[in-house]
């Protein structure tokens, strides 16, 4: 998954075949981008805040550069890449061939799930079909080229999506890329301007739909798609109808969540100094990360200083979920069905952290004010209000990301106008209110003593937990 060639993705439910401009999913929507831009958010997806995008396919068996491995070997014939296959394969090796060796043998689905609850996350979403065309699970429109005819000869779909049902406590879901490099309906299409649509009728919608065949069960709440190029996509509307129609007959689904623009849905593959983070960004659906730096998919010429530390990863759930977003954390597998030991860490520390301070992500909403304006480092959440005439607003989170050693305190510029309405202020993890005063710009909040926040296991960040004695009123 790359920023530049597949930037917007969406999640979707009840689409059905397009086949004309003036034809509406049940008579609500049309092929423009703002007819399906005014899909509602579901509740269940709005409340998760956090998810697991999984990238695994066949670039997890060269598992060199990155999961696009194929198009920058044969389409661009980088020379890194020309050169990695010339010196450990041997001459007329095709890219298919890397198939057979995609073995999964140590693939164990329940494994993963129980990593997955205990990373915290609310849902998981596999990539069920890549750039690469090849998909996992046993597609009639993929023949010879889907994990049950090549490969490991397993539904991977079907397996995860059970496992993960199992848990009681993850919604699953897929990840399904609308184009495919080396396809030739697609790249017949492409080169057209998709004024021609073989490869989205004859077998993008046909895909999905056995993705969601009542007898297949695969997924349930969410799906996935990975639009067309967005240099090619705006003409003439032509994405909107594209897409719609390779959504084909996928009725069995419960939740739209919408159509992700390039300004809504961030691609992350560096960590994002907090000074970029837009200040005011309610509207933010969603944002993906990974892990590793540098790939989405397995790596494994990787150093240590590729992954984002968990100090990193807690920032960007912190920063995303602070603007009114929801965050998809990516793991690459192994070619044997895997989950690297650092990846495993992350999503394990990751999970401790929101044990403690869950109540700031889950279910909460963007406060007036995402980021302090004295201490940059510090962004706010408030608890979801049920109603609009809902009073039980009192309760304002400040998730601190550097932990403020010389002075032991934080200044919190936010409240310079509420401070007669603070009744108490805790640390969540930590059950004795802490000390704070008023200040000329604001409050100042003393943290309690760091060996006892050491003793307590309360790392990487630190939510500060504001009670105020009335509802500050809140926009929207």
């Amino acid at each position: 998954m790359r920023l530049v060639r597949t930037s917007v993705c969406l999640f979707v439910w009840g689409l059905f075949c397009l086949g004309a401009r003036s034809t509406t999913l049940d008579g609500k929507y049309v092929p423009t981008w703002e007819s399906l831009d005014s899909r509602p958010l579901p509740k269940w997806y709005d409340d998760a805040k956090v998810g697991i995008f999984i990238h695994w396919g066949v670039y997890a068996v060269p598992s060199y550069g990155s999961e696009w491995f194929w198009i920058n070997w044969k389409g661009s014939n980088t020379t890194e890449y020309v050169q990695f296959m010339n010196n450990n394969y041997k001459p007329g090796f095709t890219y298919q061939d890397f198939a057979s060796d995609f073995t999964a043998e140590l693939f164990n689905a329940t494994e993963w799930a129980d990593l997955f609850v205990r990373s915290g996350a609310r849902y998981v979403v596999l990539t069920s079909k890549h750039h690469e065309g090849y998909t996992l699970w046993p597609s009639k429109h993929t023949f010879g080229w889907n994990s049950m005819d090549v490969g490991p000869h397993r539904d991977i779909v079907g397996e995860l999506a059970g496992a993960v049902r199992a848990t009681g406590q993850l919604t699953f879901g897929v990840y399904y890329s609308l184009f495919e490099w080396f396809n030739r309906l697609y790249t017949h299409d492409r080169d057209l301007a998709f004024l021609h649509r073989e490869y989205v009728d004859g077998k993008c919608g046909l895909s999905c739909r056995s993705l969601s065949t009542p007898t297949g069960q695969k997924f349930c709440g969410v799906m996935v798609i990975g639009k067309l190029p967005t240099d090619i996509g705006r003409r003439g509307n032509s994405s909107p109808g594209c897409t719609m129609t390779a959504l084909l007959g996928i009725r069995s689904l419960r939740t739209i969540v919408g159509v992700w623009e390039p300004s809504a849905f961030t691609v992350i593959s560096t960590p994002v100094p907090i000074a970029t983070i837009p200040v005011c960004c309610r509207n933010t659906s969603g944002k993906a990360m990974t892990i590793d730096r540098k790939s989405w998919g397995h790596r494994a010429n990787a150093r240590l200083e590729d992954f984002v530390t968990t100090d990193e990863l807690i920032g960007e759930i912190a920063t995303t979920v602070s603007c009114g977003g929801n965050i998809l954390i990516n793991v690459g597998p192994t070619k044997a069905g895997t989950i690297d030991p650092i990846f495993a860490e992350r999503l394990v520390d990751m999970g401790r952290w929101l044990k403690v301070n869950g109540d700031a992500i889950y279910k909460s909403q963007p406060w007036d004010y995402q980021n302090d304006t004295l201490t940059g480092t510090v962004w706010y959440t408030t608890a979801k209000r049920s109603s609009r005439r809902d009073t039980n607003f009192r309760t304002i989170f400040a998730i601190v990301l550097d932990y403020p050693y010389k002075t032991n305190s934080v200044r919190l510029g936010a409240f310079s106008n509420q401070v007669t309405k603070i009744v108490q202020i805790t640390m969540l993890g930590f059950n004795t209110a802490l000390k704070w005063k008023p200040t000329d710009d604001g409050i100042l909040v003393e943290f309690p003593s760091k060996n006892e926040i050491d003793r307590l296991k309360l790392h990487h960040a630190w939510t500060l937990k504001i009670t105020l004695s009335s509802r500050w009123p809140l926009n929207g």
